[in-house]
């Protein structure tokens, strides 16, 4: 089209209804659980697109053909005007082109080159969600709720979230400045990370002390759920498990179907999560089986203000159920499930279809999840020249237990001093271990 020949409004309503058309084809792909094709109908009578607004947009597009500084095809104003049809929708619904299709299947395959950041929308700021563990974002000690003022010289203030996370992914080596304001801070802070091929493991585990196992899922990927029954019989190996601290915090989500198999892992009956939408194919329940992993450990899970989407679908199943006390910090608050949907361009639509509840029918859309215990980070410190910090141990030529576990009592202190959180779980885990012994001798 020429700026001397505008489309006639006739020609951008089938246009639309193209595009609409396009819109509902496909089966979810990437990362969710297709609901199902659906078939694309024709518009009903009292859903025409009103005639004013299409010559309106007809005539905002020809002027900026016309007479915009710069000259402007018409496939990127098509596209976006799309990006902008569904920006305004949700933070979570957008527009992918091949790139972003490419950028999703890492993701949810665990490899990609950036920071290791997840970010998302906040009162129009971009804002970090979590980083990811072990990744650049981590090391350099950025945090939930940071907000991202700029990406190198750019402003993020108008930036669309798509455009941000393509302006963060780049090529292994290459160094990215970002301007950081958090809150407390009286003035924002630069922070140079150099972007690498971010090789995610979701599921870590170890012993925090003899029989009291931590598990760590840091996002939930294709293969969490059978990593993290690999992780449990790893540390039921090594001992009587007598209790669990599963570790859910900056954890950003990721795919439903995960984390409802590491929801299953834990419970052996009952609702897990259920979704509902305007679409009947919207409307899935997801029940846990009976073949459980831990079903009776005693268990205490880790929640704070990056702990997100598929991490509070976990979180609130173990709540409702009884399953686990959980402990932390209010979580994010993310209760919208997305489907991706292909176009016939080769492109892809991420549109926000369903919400998902929790098994006692809580909505956790922008309120998130209240922990059991509220415990806030922090470190367990000493003042120097207390005292405080001498024991038995430290006197000089003190007498030997012959019993004891020196590498027990330094990792459990270090511990205690590091993640505080992680600390009060344990020591929770202990309690709860030691009240049915002390019920059973009255």
């Amino acid at each position: 089209m020429t700026a001397s020949q505008p489309r006639s409004p006739r020609l951008i309503v089938r246009h639309l209804l193209a595009m609409g058309m396009a819109l509902v084809i496909g089966a979810l792909t990437l990362p969710l659980p297709a609901y199902a094709q659906q078939n694309a109908q024709p518009p009903a009578d009292n859903d025409a697109l009103p005639v004013e607004d299409v010559q309106t947009f007809a005539e905002v597009f020809e002027r900026i053909k016309r007479t915009y500084v710069d000259e402007v095809d018409d496939t990127t104003l098509m596209r976006n005007a799309i990006r902008g049809m569904l920006g305004e929708l949700d933070p979570h619904s957008a527009y992918l082109d091949k790139d972003d299709f490419e950028a999703l299947r890492e993701t949810t395959e665990g490899e990609f080159s950036g920071v290791g950041i997840e970010v998302g929308m906040q009162e129009g700021q971009l804002t970090i969600i979590a980083p990811l563990d072990d990744t650049p974002a981590a090391r350099a000690g950025l945090q939930a709720q940071d907000r991202i003022l700029r990406i190198d010289d750019t402003p993020t203030e108008s930036m669309s979230l798509q455009e941000a996370v393509d302006m963060m992914r780049g090529d292994e080596g290459e160094d990215i400045r970002l301007t950081i304001m958090r809150e407390g801070e009286d003035a924002p802070r630069n922070v140079t990370l150099t972007r690498e091929t971010i090789q995610t493991e979701s599921v870590k585990h170890e012993l925090l002390a003899p029989g009291y196992g931590y598990l760590r899922i840091s996002q939930f990927q294709n293969r969490t759920g059978e990593q993290a029954r690999d992780a449990i019989a790893s540390l039921r190996d090594e001992g009587e498990l007598k209790g669990l601290v599963l570790d859910l915090r900056n954890n950003p989500g990721g795919v439903l179907d995960s984390a409802v198999d590491v929801a299953d892992l834990f419970l052996d009956s009952g609702l897990i999560v259920y979704t509902e939408g305007r679409l009947p194919d919207s409307d899935m329940r997801f029940s846990a089986s009976t073949q459980t992993s831990a079903p009776d450990v005693p268990m205490v899970v880790l929640i704070n203000g990056g702990s997100a989407s598929a991490a509070e679908i976990v979180a609130g199943a173990l709540q409702d159920q009884q399953r686990a006390v959980l402990m932390g910090t209010e979580s994010f608050g993310k209760g919208s499930v997305q489907q991706v949907l292909p176009l016939n361009n080769g492109d892809g639509l991420k549109l926000t279809t369903a919400l998902y509840y929790t098994p006692d029918g809580r909505s956790i859309q922008a309120q998130g999840i209240e922990p059991d215990v509220d415990v806030v980070r922090g470190r367990l410190e000493v003042a120097e020249g207390s005292g405080l910090n001498i024991r038995e141990a430290d006197l000089e030529n003190h007498l030997r237990n012959i019993n004891g576990d020196t590498e027990r009592t330094e990792r459990e202190a270090s511990l205690a001093e590091s993640d505080y959180q992680l600390g009060e779980a344990l020591n929770l885990l202990r309690a709860l271990n030691v009240l049915p012994r002390a019920q059973g001798s009255n």
